[in-house]
Formats: C-alpha cells, sequence, structure tokens
C-alpha cells in the first residue's frame, strides 16, 4: 500500500469515529427530546456571577450562592460525586456534583448524557476542596445546549495549525494563550481609541464602496452595484476621504477601520485588514512622528504598564528615543550606494547588475526604493522612522523645499517590518493632478496597483486645504509586534484561507 493510500484509509477511519461520536451524541439528544428535556428550548440563563470574579474575589464569595454559566471542559464522574471543570467567557472553575445534593435523577441525567463541550448552568455554593482549590458545590445543574462534536483535546503542529485557523472557534476553546492573544487586541484598539479621543480628535467613518480605489497603491477588489448599475470599488485605504474632512472644516480626524487588497497572502499580508488613519490641520509630518512615537508608548503603558515589549526574543524600549534616518542614507549605509552621486541611466545599471527587478520605465526615486527594500529594510530593528521617500512612490505627499525630488513622509520600521506610514499631505491641487497623471502613465505600463485619478477628491481639493499631518497603521501588525506574533494569520480572528474542496 503506498503511503497516499495509507494517508487516505486513516482520513477514511477519522471520519468514521468522528461520525460514530456524532451518532452517540445525537441519539442522547433525542432521548432528552422524547422526554421533553430538549435543552434547546431554554432561552434565559440568570447568570448572577463570572468565574473569575469569585476566583479573583473569594473572600467576597465564600459560602455565597451563585449562578454560572458556560461550557463543560472536562467530567470526571467518581461513583456518588463528580468533579467537573466549567468555562465562562472569563476563565474556568471547578464544580463539585453529588448525588445527594443535585437528586439521583439529576445526577444520572449528569453522568450518562452530559458530554465534554455541553453548556450547563450551575446553581451552587462557592467553596474551596481540602486540597484549597476554589469551586462550586452543586445543587442544580441543568443541560442548556447539546455539543453534537467532541471538542479536540489540544492542537499541535503544523498541519494542525491551518487547522486552526479555519476552526478559530475551537482554537480559543482548548488554548488559552490564543484567547489571550485577541483579548489583548481588543483592549490594544481600546488604547489607541482613549489616545485619540483625549488628544480631542474626532472618530468617523467613511464608506467601503467608492467610485474610485485610491489613498494607496494597491490592487482594488471589484464589485457590482445592481440599483446603480455600476461597478465600485471596496476601499484600498481610507485617505481621500478623510481629506475631505479635513476640507471640510474637521481639523482633527481618525478613523479605525476595514480595507482591502486584491493581492497576496504572506505571514505579513491579509486582503482584508484594519487601518488608522488620522489627519490633523495645520500639522506636518514631523508632528506625525512625534504623534506616532506617543501612540507605540502609550499603549505599551496601558497594556503592560512599562515601556519595554519582547519580540522575537529581543527586548525594545519604547520610551527610548526613536532613532530617524533618510531613506538615502540607509541605502547608502545597507546597500553601499550613493544615490545622490548617480543619475538614471547609472541607477538602472546598477540595480540590474545586483538582479533587482527594474522595469524600463523607472525613475531614480522608484529604484532607490528597490535598493532599500532588498538591503536596508530587514536591518531596521529598533523603532526607526525612515524619511524623506522619493517623490516618484509618493503621490500623495508634499515635495521637499530644499529638495524638490524628495518628499515629507516617514515610514516606522521595527524588527524589519513596517508598522506606520505618514506624510505632510500634498493640498496644492495642480501638483496633486501631474502627480495623478504620472500614476496613470505607470498604469498604462502595467502597474496595477498605481493610483487612479479621482476628480471628486481634486475637485474638493479645489476649495482649499490647509496644510495637514497624515498617519496610516496597520492595526494588524501593530498587535503582532505587542503580542509576539509571527504571523498576521495569529492575530485575526478569521483570516483569508483557500477554500477547501
Amino acid at each position: 500500500m503506498s503511503d497516499k493510500d495509507g494517508s487516505k484509509n486513516l482520513t477514511e477511519n477519522v471520519m468514521v469515529d468522528e461520525n460514530n461520536l456524532i451518532k452517540i451524541r445525537r441519539d442522547k439528544l433525542d432521548e432528552l427530546k422524547a422526554n421533553n428535556k430538549n435543552p434547546f428550548d431554554i432561552t434565559k440563563v440568570n447568570v448572577d456571577a463570572l468565574n473569575i470574579n469569585i476566583i479573583n474575589e473569594f473572600d467576597s464569595y465564600e459560602n455565597k450562592k451563585v449562578c454560572i454559566s458556560g461550557r463543560l471542559m472536562s467530567k470526571r464522574i467518581m461513583g456518588k460525586a463528580s468533579f467537573c471543570d466549567l468555562l465562562d467567557s472569563s476563565a474556568k472553575i471547578q464544580v463539585y456534583i453529588t448525588r445527594d445534593n443535585i437528586g439521583v435523577e439529576n445526577y444520572l441525567e449528569f453522568k450518562k448524557v452530559f458530554d465534554i463541550g455541553d453548556f450547563v448552568e450551575i446553581a451552587g455554593e462557592v467553596f474551596k476542596t481540602h486540597k484549597g482549590e476554589i469551586s462550586v458545590r452543586a445543587e442544580k445543574v441543568v443541560l442548556l445546549a447539546k455539543s453534537l462534536r467532541q471538542l479536540p483535546e489540544k492542537f499541535h503542529g503544523l498541519t494542525d495549525k491551518e487547522m486552526r485557523y479555519r476552526q478559530r472557534y475551537l482554537d480559543l476553546l482548548v488554548n488559552p494563550d490564543v484567547r489571550q492573544k485577541f483579548i489583548l487586541r481588543s483592549k490594544i484598539i481600546k488604547a489607541i481609541r482613549k489616545f485619540f479621543d483625549e488628544r480631542d480628535f474626532l472618530e468617523v467613518e467613511t464608506p467601503i464602496l467608492q467610485n474610485i480605489a485610491g489613498g494607496a497603491n494597491a490592487r482594488p477588489f471589484i464589485t457590482h452595484h445592481n440599483a446603480l448599475d455600476m461597478d465600485m470599488y471596496m476601499r484600498i485605504a481610507l485617505e481621500l476621504p478623510l481629506k475631505k474632512l479635513i476640507i471640510g472644516g474637521f481639523d482633527k480626524v481618525y478613523e479605525l477601520g476595514r480595507v482591502f487588497r486584491n493581492e497576496g497572502l504572506s505571514i505579513k499580508h491579509n486582503p482584508e485588514f484594519t487601518e488608522l488613519e488620522v489627519y490633523q490641520a495645520y500639522a506636518d509630518y514631523n508632528d506625525m512622528m512625534n504623534l506616532t512615537e506617543n501612540l507605540f508608548r502609550f499603549i505599551a503603558k496601558e497594556i503592560f504598564n512599562g515601556y519595554i515589549i519582547e519580540c522575537d526574543n529581543l527586548k525594545i524600549d519604547l520610551a527610548k528615543p526613536f532613532e530617524r534616518m533618510k531613506m538615502v542614507d540607509a541605502v547608502k549605509k545597507y546597500a553601499g550606494v550613493d544615490f545622490e552621486k548617480l543619475d538614471l541611466e547609472q541607477a538602472k545599471k546598477l540595480a540590474r547588475e545586483r538582479d533587482l527587478e527594474c522595469k524600463d520605465y523607472y525613475l531614480k526615486g522608484d529604484i532607490l526604493n528597490l535598493f532599500f527594500e532588498e538591503y536596508a529594510e530587514k536591518n531596521l530593528v529598533m523603532p526607526t522612522f525612515l524619511l524623506d521617500h522619493p517623490v516618484e512612490i509618493s503621490p500623495l505627499t508634499k515635495r521637499k523645499k530644499d529638495k524638490k525630488d524628495y518628499t515629507e513622509r516617514f515610514e516606522l520600521f521595527v524588527m524589519g517590518r513596517e508598522f506606520a506610514n505618514a506624510y505632510s499631505e500634498l493640498n496644492d491641487p495642480v501638483d496633486q493632478r501631474e502627480r495623478f497623471l504620472y500614476q496613470e502613465k505607470l498604469r498604462a505600463h502595467g502597474n496595477e496597483e498605481a493610483n487612479l485619478i479621482d476628480e471628486e477628491f481634486l475637485k474638493a481639493m479645489e476649495y482649499g486645504m490647509p496644510p495637514t499631518g497624515g498617519l496610516g497603521i496597520g492595526i494588524d501588525r501593530l498587535v503582532m509586534l505587542f503580542t509576539d506574533s509571527s504571523s498576521i494569520r495569529d492575530v485575526l480572528f478569521f483570516p483569508t484561507l483557500k477554500a477547501q474542496n
């Protein structure tokens, strides 16, 4: 028998076993229904305590009656007495069940009908066992919902990682560290809102469906609006509508929203992700750098009550000033190339000599970025603001006054990954149109990620836009940093996966 055939037989055996287990549990459910005890008929439970509160505040709960509910995670039968573990949204707690306390019929039902994974209501008294474990002595045990599939004991190994992503609900049940990671994600987002709210920024919402996909270099998802009979784009960034709000008179706005990019998947990329974008009138990219630095410190202090975080076994002290480095200097340091001494043809020749994918239509700034991504990016381990990107790759950014080929833009890198992108926003509508026209030429050359011309945005700019600083941060990558996660899939409840056959 081949390995392939052996694997097939193993899979079939697993499926047969699973089907048998499902049948056994369905039979139990049918028996309950036949005895007019259908657990799915129950609609409400008067829960009055969380497990974590009972554990953390035992002195105030001891000898008091409580009603708790959750999922049955273990069951240990010992004749006329049993123990089980009940998991609610906060923690797991031990329950002590005896025949004398809950009655012969209820106890027999618990022994024979209740399964691991079932949802159960427990009413009883809080106490400590002789071994010192905080527990609830049950006086009533009610089945609330039947689990028809057996819960896995644990996940391990690469093959199960795919299953964990596909069945995140099981991953959360059996892996407490995964559950904690997503609780931290929620706390991080809460801290972000607190940071900007305290600084008088207004949280707003802008459309997901747009006539033009703008604000970033990315391939969009296209959908069709039936009533209007027109194609629409799912937004690839929050930028342009938020700038319209600055034009409309709001000086400080931010949005936490989902954006969608029709691109590949990797440990750093998911087709849909959460983005934070912030805009402040009368500010520039230096203000945005200070804002970003303070935001990272604020999150660390709120979540960990300190400024040191750990990632890939490295300690990062966010209290220290973030390094600032120009892109040309980073390339000079890590690639050994001084772009300020090269013309376009020399830059192209050098790129091809180093086997970089240099397209014929690339300008000098495009090539500088190629060298940065190949040689420098991975070396920016400690928090570093990369400054002054070339104008060719920054279509929405103000030029530097003293060096017109470069812009007032920065990206924040930590552990060799980009975490923030910010500008002194371009507010000259004439220059903006020229930049869009250049992007259109790139699209003609086959660059499907180049910006589209947004006439509505240009019209808005022509009414006047104040000097503005803008900032964008990918929330998923931010959570990866603060939770020491190696893959974006580990911080998304339901990451995008290839459909199973």
